[in-house]
């Protein structure tokens, strides 16, 4: 398959060598790579030059194109006429040498499929268990794995407030658990949203989708509201032997209380785009789940080497929170 590879950056121009040093080693390599950069300053420009990468182009935009959803569709526009698939990469990934013929050979098996994703494989330690296993409460199960579970999540189960559907699914109340709870068990696994950072999609998806522009700057959870959007429309996959490490480069990331304020109204966005119109009982849930992870960070405040940012991060939840009863998002 013919496809092309839209990279996002900011300030980031040595995880960004990084990244293209394992895209040279891939055993398919992208007919087209392009570079959409949001620097104000030319570092990123200047390294590359410095590089010789093949099928490279290179484009830095303006404020007006800059931001996460804006620079995706800045790089759909300049996609080659010849692809059939688009992929998107983090700037802070590092793929494992078969990453996009993994991908690629999702579509030949699914080809109905409107996105297949990867999978990130250095955040989560996994163990394989016996299939009568019985997890404790500290513990997740899903298809003969286990993994430590979070204090949030522990917590949530404690007060009956834990997702109720698999992962990679968004419950009613939303607040689900993310794709990042699918084990490394080497299968496929149909899902209704993809990380934007490790997904791909057919080029003629975008005839009729673009990213939100709700989604201003760092753009958090503008991939959950484009992939739950895509998924009314048809199926959407990951592909767990689709194999990258995510770093989590903290240059270019908003400050805490902004970050926790996102958290919150971007989270309440993605949520009504689902579900325009949730029952009471999902209405209090989100309410309570929202107020309990922010008082968790507040906690978190008191306990953590980083009390500032966890403090801040607190502010801007309930602040956010606020303003979600006084000012609720318009959805687009």
């Amino acid at each position: 398959m013919n496809f092309s590879l839209i990279i996002c950056t900011f300030k980031r121009a040595i995880p960004l060598l990084t990244l293209l040093e394992s895209i040279e080693l891939q055993t398919v390599y992208p007919n087209q790579i392009l570079i959409i950069d949001g620097s104000s300053d030319d570092e990123t420009s200047l390294a590359l030059v410095k590089n010789n990468y093949k099928n490279l182009e290179y484009h830095k935009v303006d404020s007006t194109n800059r931001g996460l959803t804006n620079q995706r569709n800045f790089g759909i526009n300049k996609v080659s006429e010849t692809a059939t698939i688009v992929c998107f990469l983090d700037d802070d990934t590092v793929l494992e040498t078969d990453y996009f013929e993994q991908i690629l050979e999702t579509y030949t098996i699914f080809p109905d499929a409107l996105g297949v994703g990867g999978y990130i494989n250095n955040e989560i330690q996994w163990e394989t268990v016996k299939n009568d296993f019985k997890p404790s409460s500290n513990e997740f199960y899903f298809d003969g794995y286990k993994r430590k579970d979070g204090s949030r999540f522990i917590l949530r189960k404690k007060l009956g407030l834990d997702s109720t559907v698999s992962p990679g699914f968004l419950p009613e109340f939303s607040h689900g658990r993310s794709i990042s709870f699918l084990p490394p068990s080497g299968k496929i696994y149909n899902v209704e949203q993809l990380m934007g950072g490790v997904s791909s999609f057919p080029k003629k998806v975008f005839d009729n989708f673009k990213f939100s522009t709700f989604f201003e700057g760092y753009g958090l959870y503008e991939d959950a509201d484009f992939t739950l959007r895509l998924s009314k429309a048809g199926k959407l996959y990951v592909n767990t032997n689709a194999k990258l490490a995510h770093y989590h480069n903290e240059s270019g990331r908003p400050n805490k209380y902004n970050y926790g304020k996102m958290v919150v109204r971007n989270g309440w966005y993605v949520w009504r785009v689902k579900y325009p119109k949730p029952s009471l009982n999902a209405i209090v849930k989100w309410h309570l789940i929202t107020l309990l992870l922010a008082f968790i960070r507040l906690f978190n405040s008191l306990t953590d080497k980083n009390k500032k940012e966890a403090f801040t991060e607190f502010l801007g939840r309930i602040v956010g929170w606020f303003s979600i009863i006084f000012r609720k998002p318009q959805i687009k």
